[in-house]
């Protein structure tokens, strides 16, 4: 093992064969480790395996071949399931699916309940995941009147409640206008860099995997790049052949390369594409 928080070792993994069909393996070989308060994104098209893999950091899923362990616990233990899911938790595409509650607070106490917190020691934890997230003023609101954003914040103080060292958040802004998008951006980044909480995020926005620390793209069961955001979108052949985007800043930049301007190798976002542009504009002339 090494010293990552999550660590991934050679995990294979099938899912089970449906009736008239044989088994479909969807991990093959993966090796992955996540440092204690890094921000990894994962990327990959549909049936790469992120979301797969990702399950297997909170013991949803086990592996079928290689090992998975948790600050050094075997997912496969089955006497530590509940105390790696305390450690990691998942906060899942569509947060209907996580609320479970017909009041705010209320649901955010459910985890600690079932974790067996005392109810005084579930109170102040409450209270601060909702202040974490923003959503405390809402506390006494039902979920289904929030907006999508909102319900998304309230379904990450579910697991912030539960006081985990890690958060893996599969696609969570997937199903959010551009508003929510930024507001669940926004927590995450701040739990992690206000709180260290390790965090994976797994998305097929492009611009949202810049702000990470380290940017993992997966294809066919396996990795296939893995690096900084620079290092990894300055591969634009590479990740084009595969079916995947980049950031837009980084596609205008790339084309126009091609096209013989003397531009940067990669632009991560708007800012540095702006920057690179003007310097190709004539300056103004005094008078």
């Amino acid at each position: 093992m090494d010293k990552s928080y999550l660590s991934a070792e050679n995990v294979s993994y099938a899912y089970p064969a449906r009736e008239d069909e044989e088994s479909f393996e969807v991990l093959h070989g993966v090796d992955l480790g996540i440092k204690k308060g890094e921000f990894v994104a994962l990327l990959g098209h549909n049936g790469s395996g992120k979301s797969t893999l990702a399950k297997h950091f909170n013991a949803l899923l086990l592996p079928a071949g290689g090992k998975v362990y948790v600050d050094g616990l075997d997912t496969m233990d089955e006497s530590l399931k509940l105390e790696i899911r305390r450690r990691v938790g998942l906060v899942l595409q569509n947060p209907d699916n996580q609320l479970v509650a017909s009041v705010v607070e209320e649901d955010v106490a459910f985890g600690p309940e079932n974790l067996g917190v005392p109810p005084p020691e579930i109170r102040r934890r409450v209270d601060d995941a909702l202040r974490a997230v923003g959503m405390y003023d809402y506390r006494l609101n039902a979920p289904y009147k929030l907006s999508g954003g909102q319900k998304q914040r309230v379904a990450i103080a579910g697991i912030i409640a539960m006081q985990p060292d890690c958060i893996v958040l599969d696609e969570p802004t997937a199903m959010l206008d551009p508003r929510g998008r930024t507001e669940v951006l926004d927590t995450i980044h701040s739990l992690n860099r206000g709180k260290g909480i390790t965090i994976v995020l797994i998305t097929h926005y492009m611009d949202e995997a810049v702000g990470a620390d380290r940017v993992v793209v997966m294809d066919d069961g396996r990795i296939l790049t893995q690096g900084t955001p620079r290092e990894v979108f300055s591969q634009v052949r590479l990740l084009k052949a595969h079916q995947l985007d980049v950031p837009q800043a980084t596609e205008l930049v790339w084309r126009l390369r091609r096209e013989g301007f003397d531009l940067p190798e990669c632009a991560l976002d708007t800012a540095e594409c702006v920057a690179a542009l003007e310097k190709l504009l004539p300056r103004p002339q005094k008078i």
